[in-house]
C-alpha cells in the first residue's frame, strides 16, 4: 500500500509535474476509474495517447503528453480537483459547471461511468464533478 488516499489527485498531480519539466510520458499506477479519466483527457485532446503496461500488480498507465506544435507550452493549462476525499461535490446535470466558458472540460463520475460536462447535459445525468481540465 502506497499510502496516497486520493488516487485522482495523486494522477493529476503526476501529470501536472511531467508538464512542468516537459517530459513525454508519465506512469500512474492503473484502475478502472484512472483509464475511464485518461481516455476522455485522449478523447477531448489534452493528452497523446496512453497505454496499459502488465506488471505483477495493477498495472501501470503510461500517459503520453502533448504539447502545443512549438514543443513549449503544454496543451493542458490548467488541471483543478473539485470533488475530494474530504468534500465530495455532487451535482444535478443543470449544475454541472462549463469550464471556461465551454473551452475547458469538467469530469464527471455518473451512474452512465465518467462522462464529460457535455455528455452529461446530453444524457441529463448529474454526478460527482472529479476535475476541470483547460
Amino acid at each position: 500500500m502506497s499510502g496516497v488516499n486520493d488516487v485522482i489527485s495523486d494522477m493529476l498531480l503526476r501529470i501536472r509535474n511531467g508538464l512542468v519539466v516537459r517530459k513525454k510520458t508519465v506512469d500512474v499506477p492503473a484502475s478502472r476509474l484512472k483509464i475511464s479519466i485518461i481516455r476522455i483527457m485522449k478523447d477531448e485532446g489534452y493528452i497523446k495517447n496512453y497505454r496499459i503496461l502488465k506488471d505483477n500488480k495493477q498495472g501501470i498507465l503510461r500517459v503520453y503528453l502533448k504539447y502545443a506544435k512549438d514543443g513549449k507550452e503544454s496543451v493542458i493549462r490548467k488541471l483543478t480537483r473539485v470533488s475530494k476525499p474530504g468534500r465530495r461535490v455532487y451535482l444535478p446535470v443543470h449544475r454541472i459547471p462549463r469550464p471556461v466558458g465551454g473551452l475547458g472540460t469538467a469530469v464527471v463520475s455518473t451512474c452512465k461511468g465518467v462522462l464529460t460536462d457535455r455528455e452529461c447535459r446530453r444524457e441529463k445525468v448529474g454526478g460527482e464533478v472529479l476535475f476541470e481540465v483547460h
